[in-house]
């Protein structure tokens, strides 16, 4: 394969990605004498120049507060945040956008069905099942309720190929509340099967919810195509800005869980002993929400949806094909890398081990070289225990990356290993 061409699926048009990288202005800098090589979109992704302008053009010409005025630019506004969270409902398949809950970040919306839908449904010895492979967002909450609540938690466990290991699955959801499940692991890059599990968990009578913010980016999502119940993603993941997120619950749900934070916005009526709260979504939705931050997210959808779902799917699919092969024949037994090899299971997060060099030394030497990949536990402590490391390097790719990214990775990792063996 020639260095940065990515070949694709019959019948799948390739990406074009240096014409994507145009437009994304971050990419055209330089770290030191090196070009930048970005390798870090599992944290949070770049964004394109139509997304800045989308939320420049919101400030300069549209800002006002939301759901509170009469006045041409306050109906503007509101009308902009709704129509975000129609583009965003289209995304992901859901049948109204009144299913579609503003947060500040996918960590909030998962607080949110812990704190509102967990804490009114679940009291001392209910079951809610997580994953060894999942990111603290979907275990400190349910954490913190088995120690308000006396919940129970049991935990699917993984093979030695880093997929779940479903041999116990049922029995584990046998009287269960709810099983809370990755869509895509952020330290494996391992998709479950969560349509399979989500069934298993529904013929047991729980609920399912989904962490989608490693998914979402990546592949066409379709909630009900997953079964799931709710899902939760965030905006930087996906070319969209911080500090706006996404949860996603059915609507019965949504209409019967009390509200999660309180004060102006989410309320109907205020008395000086109670209070009736707003309609669904706005019930969950307390204060100023991040509105330009919601104008640049349906800015990012329209502009992932304009390449293609299915397109950036299969070039992150065969990028890691790619990677995988390159790097483990360039490096042998100089590099352990974790989750499965099959692609077909996995996406674009390829975390190792490299020729004993520390992943935060690692890291530092590839710096040197425009390299930007990311060192530590990955806010996935149980799974690290259950591999027997303390951290791994992780490099993800996304579609602003191709083959030379992979190459420059490996040319780094060479002259790492050359510096560490001095």
């Amino acid at each position: 394969m020639a260095s940065g061409v990515v070949s694709a699926p019959v019948g799948v048009e390739p990406l074009d990605v240096p014409r994507i990288k145009a437009d994304f202005p971050i990419l055209d800098q330089p770290v030191g004498d090196r070009p930048l090589v970005f390798l870090d979109s599992a944290a949070s992704s770049q964004r394109p120049t139509a997304v800045l302008e989308a939320m420049d053009r919101y400030y300069c010409r549209d800002h006002a507060n939301v759901h509170r005025a009469a006045y041409a630019l306050a109906e503007r506004a509101t009308n902009d945040m709704e129509t975000a969270r129609r583009r965003v409902a289209r995304f992901i398949g859901a049948t109204t956008a009144d299913e579609v809950v503003f947060t500040k970040n996918a960590t909030e919306s998962l607080n949110l069905v812990a704190r509102s839908w967990g804490a009114a449904n679940l009291t001392a010895g209910d079951v809610v099942v997580l994953t060894l492979m999942e990111h603290h967002a979907n275990i400190v909450p349910w954490l913190q309720l088995a120690e308000s609540h006396g919940i129970e938690l049991r935990w699917i466990g993984i093979d030695g190929d880093g997929r779940l290991d479903l041999g116990d699955a049922a029995r584990l959801l046998e009287g269960a509340s709810l099983l809370s499940v990755t869509g895509m692991s952020n330290v494996l890059g391992t998709a479950p099967p969560v349509a399979e599990l989500a069934g298993m968990a529904h013929a047991a009578g729980a609920l399912v919810c989904v962490d989608a913010c490693q998914s979402t980016p990546h592949t066409t999502t379709r909630v009900a195509e997953l079964d799931a119940d709710f899902l939760a993603f965030s905006g930087h993941k996906l070319c969209g800005p911080t500090g706006v997120g996404v949860l996603w619950a059915r609507s019965e749900l949504l209409e019967s869980m009390p509200p999660f934070l309180g004060g102006g916005g989410m309320i109907l009526d205020v008395r000086t002993d109670g209070f009736t709260s707003a309609a669904v979504p706005q019930k969950f939705e307390a204060g100023t929400p991040p509105i330009a931050e919601i104008v640049g997210l349906a800015a990012a959808i329209d502009y992932l949806e304009a390449i293609g779902m299915e397109r950036i799917a299969a070039h992150e699919r065969s990028l890691t094909e790619y990677a995988l092969e390159s790097l483990t024949d360039r490096f042998g037994d100089d590099l352990t890398v974790y989750g499965p090899r099959d692609t077909d299971h996995r996406g674009g997060i390829l975390s190792f081990a490299f020729a004993g060099i520390h992943p935060h030394d690692l890291s530092q030497v590839l710096d040197t070289h425009g390299v930007c990949v990311r060192p530590g536990h990955h806010c996935a402590k149980p799974l690290m225990r259950h591999l027997g490391i303390g951290a791994t390097a992780r490099a993800s790719w996304y579609l602003y990356n191709d083959t030379a990214d992979v190459d420059a990775l490996g040319d780094a990792l060479a002259d790492a290993r050359d510096f560490f063996a001095v």
